[in-house]
């Protein structure tokens, strides 16, 4: 009688297959790839330097810029300063700022051909896209508090704090003014998001980073331009430049803040449409040539 000996052999590990990355690394990678480039340091550090310089060359002048909103009391009051800075600021520093960024987020990669590698080997479609415009919009954010603290600070570090005088000729105690002041730079937030989307989808559509940067900003002067002419009343509260002026309801006596809630509403719809029609033709790309 014989016995037969049976070998057994260890069983393999059942193979997992590879799981593709998700939102939060797509969006760890894009925040990596913005901070570890030269152009946005420059971008950040110029908007808490900057500021100091407006400041102190305005201050210097013989004769106040009258023609503006509080420029005749900038040199002599360093809130009307800082609102000074803001009005000039909202007409085309902020929306390049936004466009410098959110303009070169999806050209880039259709400059530099990594497309292909990008979405076969790493992430979804979904999962860049939304990084990618989570990581413009938190550049927005931080160059705008950048530039906000940074004019206010040198403002009244330079000018003084004394009591305001509001739109409507009142006194505003300095406390106060500061809180109005802040929220009027707060303010600027929202149309920002709006133009940084349409960046990006002037970033998407085109492929190219100059257009994705200049286009933007050229609309925004092209708004402003037809906000300023008269007789378009119905066509003003749509233009993505009007939540730029919403801040000075905060200043006037009575306060009024409707053109703030409708600044809201207007920048939302402007993110909206840009944020939709980008995420479609990003996702309609045919991206097997790079």
């Amino acid at each position: 009688m014989t016995t037969t000996t049976l070998t057994t052999r260890p069983l393999a590990p059942p193979t997992t297959a590879m799981r593709r990355p998700g939102f939060g690394a797509a969006l760890r990678w894009e925040t990596r790839k913005l901070r570890s480039q030269l152009r946005v340091k420059a971008l950040l550090l110029g908007a808490l330097v900057a500021p100091v310089a407006v400041v102190l060359v305005v201050r210097s002048q013989p004769r106040p810029p009258k023609d503006t909103l509080f420029g005749r009391f900038a040199t002599d009051n360093g809130f009307a300063m800082a609102l000074l800075v803001l009005g000039f600021a909202s007409q085309w520093v902020l929306p390049l700022l936004t466009a410098i960024v959110a303009g070169d987020i999806f050209a880039s990669e259709d400059q530099h051909g990594t497309w292909k590698t990008v979405l076969t080997r790493s992430v979804s479609r979904s999962s860049l896209f939304w990084a990618k415009a989570v990581a413009a919009t938190a550049f927005t954010a931080a160059a705008l508090v950048l530039l906000g603290a940074s004019t206010i600070a040198s403002s009244v570090l330079l000018v003084g704090h004394q009591p305001l005088v509001g739109l409507s000729g009142q006194t505003i105690h300095a406390r106060a003014a500061l809180e109005l002041v802040a929220a009027s730079w707060a303010s600027m937030l929202l149309p920002m998001v709006g133009f940084t989307c349409l960046a990006l989808l002037f970033s998407v559509w085109s492929r190219n980073v100059a257009v994705g940067v200049a286009a933007p900003v050229v609309l925004g002067l092209v708004m402003q331009l037809v906000g300023a002419l008269g007789g378009i009343e119905t066509l003003r509260p749509y233009l993505l430049t009007t939540p730029f002026e919403a801040w000075h309801g905060l200043l006037a006596a009575p306060r009024f803040t409707g053109p703030l809630g409708d600044g809201v509403i207007t920048s939302a719809g402007w993110s909206l449409v840009c944020l939709v029609a980008a995420f479609l033709i990003l996702r309609r790309r045919d991206i097997t040539g790079g």
